[in-house]
């Protein structure tokens, strides 16, 4: 067995990755399967191709985005914590805005980490996890903390719904209503009723705005690939 990177080894465990990259997938399966070869890697690009995996093959942790067609990350993850409780969840996402942070804990998650982070830190979370514990890093758990107690304001978007919050991601991210539509198997009329709804939260005037508004709090939906940990 070859140790590749400083963490803690645990106990041989079932992983599941869930992300519709499938480049991301395969980079993520070496580094896991490098840091312990006792470990199974399994693979899902889809919430509900996740669910049915989970329901074949109980897993000790998943790993999984926030941003996938059809069932989101949010929605998977508290499908996962209602009907496979023991499976504990890493979310490895591109967002490192806290408000992220907060809703996927919120659903469920025991561990949050960004796609720009380094591979070992990847290896300590998944480990953590494991064991029972919960992860977030440095940076991001201060942020978290901060919000939560009051010492960091909270940012406009946090009254928006999750869907709302999926919604706006892809706007800002340049996505026609057709195309998140598809994205989110939702009906045209239903993604620009979430629009209106957004703009009037936000109290925003158009979608100029509104872009302008996601850039400046980094809730832009653009696919960053792989990153560090590829």
């Amino acid at each position: 067995m070859t140790r590749a990177f400083d963490a803690p080894l645990a106990m041989p465990l079932r992983l599941l990755l869930v992300d519709d990259h499938a480049m991301v997938r395969e980079g993520l399966r070496h580094i896991l399967q490098a840091c312990d070869a006792r470990w199974t890697v399994d693979e899902a690009s889809s919430g509900h191709e996740a669910l049915a995996c989970l329901g074949r093959h109980a897993a000790d942790v998943m790993i999984a985005d926030l941003s996938m067609p059809g069932m989101s990350g949010l929605e998977l993850i508290a499908r996962v914590r209602a009907e496979f409780p023991a499976t504990r969840v890493l979310v490895l996402s591109m967002h490192a805005e806290e408000q992220y942070a907060l809703r996927a804990f919120k659903a469920g998650a025991q561990g949050y980490l960004t796609k720009d982070s380094a591979s070992a830190e990847l290896a300590r979370a998944v480990s953590k996890l494991a064991a029972g514990g919960s992860y977030a890093s440095a940076s991001l758990a201060e942020r978290v903390i901060q919000q939560l107690s009051g010492a960091l304001p909270a940012p406009s978007h946090e009254q928006l719904s999750n869907r709302e919050l999926e919604v706006l991601r892809r706007l800002v991210g340049g996505q026609r209503l057709i195309d998140i539509a598809d994205a989110l198997h939702l009906s045209i009329k239903t993604v620009s009723s979430h629009k209106t709804h957004i703009l009037e939260k936000l109290q925003l005037p158009n979608l100029a705005a509104l872009v302008r508004y996601g850039i400046e709090h980094q809730l832009d939906d653009a696919d960053t690939g792989p990153g560090p940990l590829g």
